[in-house]
């Protein structure tokens, strides 16, 4: 190792209380992840900068990341069974990405009634965009990009489109995984909630399946899934004037399988102190300490058809792709 990354002999300063003028939420976020005791966490929603979201997409591409094609191969053979049952005229996806697995959706949608709305919900302006352009040539589709989390802008969604004709909400590609077991019930009970009868939900999620395949996906031989985890450092240094040193932070992989968890992490290769210019807080590392960036639960079918039952809603149908481990699902409200 290079000397300079080498641990120091002098003590690590502690972390200073942090003041925080009029924070935005990626600001008090990254102040509550990183300066409390114990693991220090960011919520994952923060990957998905415009640079994150583009390597994200490149994922997707990736001969390790089966779930994104299982996905699009599934909605695309069922896109039609998903209009006939759901009869929507307003589609709200919750992480839209580029709107590719959706397409189909919409299309079949289309084709069934004259007039159909599309709301896609991203924290990136620039995935808005994307989806936007993704979708430009679909006639009488009416798409109406939202700005923000998931939950408020499925609220603002549903408040501004007439509500006498179905909705079909739309959370794709395992991110339901991305919460902890809590967190994923309370999220689906406020679906379920803003939700009326006659309302539909999509749901993608990602099977147990062996570690090895796991380990392909999320630290392929390329480098995308590290480089867009690393990213996250990149966007603080941006946004929130931080010191990140890239070349002293690691993308590394937890697997939890009793709990049948992948987490993803930034391991500091150093003892290290990080200041940040917006709030003017510091942040201390030690060498092999991380940060953990994301979580992606893998479930089995019983599982599922628990929580989501749990939740308050109905499975209609469900689709299988066995090969990568991966289920659609279409829920009704019970």
């Amino acid at each position: 190792m290079n000397t300079w990354l080498a641990r120091s002999s002098t003590p690590v300063p502690q972390p200073q209380p942090a003041t925080l003028p009029k924070p935005n939420g990626f600001l008090s976020d990254v102040c509550a992840g990183l300066c409390r005791g114990g693991q220090k966490s960011l919520p994952p929603k923060y990957l998905y900068d415009e640079l994150g979201s583009i390597l994200f997409d490149a994922i997707t591409r990736l001969p390790e990341y089966a779930v994104w094609r299982a996905e699009r191969h599934l909605l695309t053979s069922h896109a039609h069974e998903i209009a006939a049952i759901s009869r929507a005229s307003l589609v709200v996806e919750l992480g839209s990405g580029s709107a590719e697995k959706t397409r189909p959706v919409l299309e079949a949608l289309r084709a069934r009634q004259h007039r159909l709305t599309y709301c896609p919900i991203e924290i990136s302006e620039s995935a808005l965009e994307g989806s936007r352009r993704a979708l430009d040539d679909l006639e009488s589709l009416q798409i109406r990009g939202i700005a923000k989390d998931y939950l408020v802008g499925l609220e603002d969604a549903l408040r501004g489109s007439p509500r006498d004709e179905p909705a079909l909400v739309m959370f794709l590609g395992s991110s339901l995984g991305n919460f902890d077991p809590l967190a994923s019930y309370r999220f689906l009970q406020t679906v379920r909630r803003l939700l009326a009868p006659g309302d539909h939900l999509l749901l993608g999620a990602d099977l147990v399946k062996p570690q090895a395949q796991l380990r392909a996906a999320y630290d392929d031989a390329l480098g995308v899934t590290a480089a867009f985890n690393l990213n996250l450092l990149r966007r603080m240094n941006r946004e929130l004037g931080a010191d990140f040193e890239l070349s002293l932070f690691q993308h590394a992989l937890r697997f939890d399988d009793t709990r049948h968890n992948v987490e993803m992490h930034l391991e500091s290769l150093c003892d290290q102190t990080i200041h940040f210019a917006e709030g003017g807080f510091v942040v201390t590392l030690c060498e092999g300490e991380t940060i953990h960036t994301e979580n992606s639960h893998k479930y089995d079918l019983g599982e599922l058809d628990d929580l989501t039952c749990g939740a308050g809603f109905a499975c209609v149908e469900r689709w299988c792709d066995d090969d990568a481990a991966f289920v659609s699902a279409l829920y009704t409200v019970a």
